[in-house]
């Protein structure tokens, strides 16, 4: 049995895909110690890791963390914050964990303390990346003209100044490259079929297919309400989707007639109850993974997770990508014929109603899903990904 030390970066979007990775390496007899934020502790545990929370918060991805959506000098901004306080985050990390002899660590691929924690602890790392798509055009862009860009390189010479001399380490010369720490070994949550840029990769990252995994969610909802009733979700994730009321208005104008239930997730979206159809429910959380089992079509911001459950279970599905990654991914999924993306700019209630109709009624979208769907079971999921781990930790004598 080894012992892991596993650094998230605390937003949704990072953490999820890696619940499924630290119950199977528990299966396995690996002893994980997990550090996020306080609001994953309980399905952190759950999946069976040990619960550590950082001193300070490191989520520069999710909007009111510090940062503007799809806005890059909002990026730098949280950037800023928090390297400015790295010195106080590796020591509380390192204090936490002082009695703990560590055999490797796992870390999100955009943990941008990775590099300084290797050198420190001297163990090798294995790389989970959330984010697969467009990394190509990310790792070659020159932030230096963006707004903030300037103060915050000048920041981060300073800092990493002082943590070389602290720890008698190397910091990267490249900013930048805090948020792309390639390791030795690197799991990608798709299929080499599904992947949009497939040279990007080398021999080092291992495709073992989406994170779907049957997290232990509070089930806190009316499935009574959609029995022997056609079921449409509606999500637009937990970063993006409440930006943009107006989106949420268009689809209760859309479907208010739709001959079925419509579920509605708005997370910490500010609508007035008495703006709801009659056959919608609307909440700020719904039990994606067992509600995808009821659903007949859904609409989604294209999310890895979301089109990765989507797949997944087979269920048809619409496009709306609102930023980062998802409109690579909705084109990848479009390109396979497995999906319709329509762009949020020229949207209308008709557009919608006409893309659902047609997704619904065309049998080759079906078709051409289960076929990505089909690639994803073939990669292994989980337990390929801790066969490559232990294979790793063969390979590099860990014990």
């Amino acid at each position: 049995m080894s012992t892991v030390l596993f650094l998230g970066m605390p937003s949704h979007g990072h953490v999820n895909p890696t619940l499924g990775l630290v119950s199977e390496l528990v299966k396995q007899g690996e002893k994980v110690i997990y550090f996020a934020s306080e609001p994953f502790k309980e399905k952190i545990e759950a999946a069976g890791a040990i619960f550590k929370a950082y001193n300070r918060n490191l989520d520069i991805f999710t909007p009111g963390a510090g940062q503007t959506s799809g806005k890059p000098g909002g990026l730098f901004t949280a950037m800023y914050k928090v390297i400015s306080d790295a010195p106080v985050i590796i020591a509380d990390i390192l204090n936490q964990t002082r009695d703990i002899k560590f055999d490797y660590l796992i870390h999100s691929a955009a943990f941008i303390f990775t590099q300084p924690m290797v050198q420190i602890l001297g163990i090798s790392a294995v790389s989970s990346l959330a984010v697969y798509a467009g990394l190509r055009d990310f790792s070659g862009r020159d932030f230096s003209k963006f707004p903030g860009a300037g103060e915050l390189l000048e920041n981060y010479s300073h800092i990493a100044a002082s943590l070389e001399q602290s720890y008698s380490i190397n910091m990267p010369a490249r900013l930048m490259e805090l948020l792309m720490n390639k390791a030795t070994l690197n799991l990608v949550y798709t299929s080499e079929y599904f992947v949009p840029d497939r040279e990007f990769f080398d021999d080092t990252y291992k495709f073992v297919g989406p994170p779907v995994f049957e997290r232990k969610e509070n089930l806190d909802f009316p499935f009574e309400k959609l029995h022997g009733k056609k079921v449409m979700y509606i999500s637009l994730g937990t970063v993006f989707g409440n930006f943009d009321t107006h989106l949420y208005h268009l689809f209760f104008e859309a479907f208010k007639n739709w001959p079925g239930i419509v579920v509605m997730a708005a997370h910490q979206v500010d609508l007035s109850p008495a703006l709801f159809p009659e056959n919608f429910i609307v909440m700020d959380y719904v039990p994606q993974s067992t509600l995808l089992k009821h659903t007949d079509i859904a609409i989604t911001h294209a999310g890895m997770n979301s089109i990765s459950d989507l797949i997944s279970a087979e269920v048809p599905f619409i496009c709306l990508p609102l930023g980062a990654d998802q409109p690579l991914l909705a084109k990848r999924a479009a390109e396979l014929g497995a999906t319709l993306s329509l762009d949020v700019a020229d949207l209308s209630a008709q557009k919608l109603i006409g893309a659902t109709e047609r997704v619904l009624n065309d049998p080759s979208y079906k078709t051409n899903t289960k076929k990505i769907a089909d690639s994803f079971r073939q990669a292994g999921g989980y337990p390929k990904a801790v066969e490559e781990i232990f294979l790793f930790k063969e390979k590099n004598q860990i014990g």
